[in-house]
């Protein structure tokens, strides 16, 4: 199973030349880039946990690499993503998310479908990823 999330997550991988593009674009937009890692990607999981610190008014696309680069080395069995936040409105907009790197196996997710009240059917979406204690799921 493929995860898709974010911008790109239905095409190939991207490389390390299209990183840095889009690393240059955010640039250009004056986008803030921060970068973020996890092992259990579920769709509503949006508490990843961030590497360093948001890389806000960085000049240079090789120092974000380099940062993107370690990330994507100490943490190489896990998603690692990059998002980018604009301010122009006063906020901190994401306006660009995509995943850098995937675990070599992608866990996965199953389907609980739950009968309650009034013959209405719930479904939960669960991760395989949980199954095991954090740390040891990959």
């Amino acid at each position: 199973m493929r995860l898709t999330q974010g911008a790109f997550s239905f095409l190939p991988d991207l490389t390390e030349a299209q990183i840095q593009k889009q690393v240059e674009y955010c640039q250009k937009n004056n986008w803030a880039i921060s970068i973020e890692y996890t092992d259990d990607a579920h769709p509503r999981n949006a508490y990843w946990e961030m590497w360093g610190l948001p890389l806000f008014d960085m000049p240079d696309s090789a120092a974000i690499m380099f940062e993107i680069k370690a990330c994507v080395k100490a943490k190489s069995n896990q998603y690692v993503k990059i998002n980018a936040f604009d301010n122009t409105r006063g906020v901190e907009s994401c306006v660009l998310s995509f995943i850098i790197n995937r675990p070599g196996t992608e866990p996965g997710f199953w389907l609980t479908r739950q009968e309650v009240e009034g013959r209405h059917i719930q479904y939960t979406i669960n991760s395989y990823a949980v199954l095991k204690p954090e740390g040891s799921r990959y």
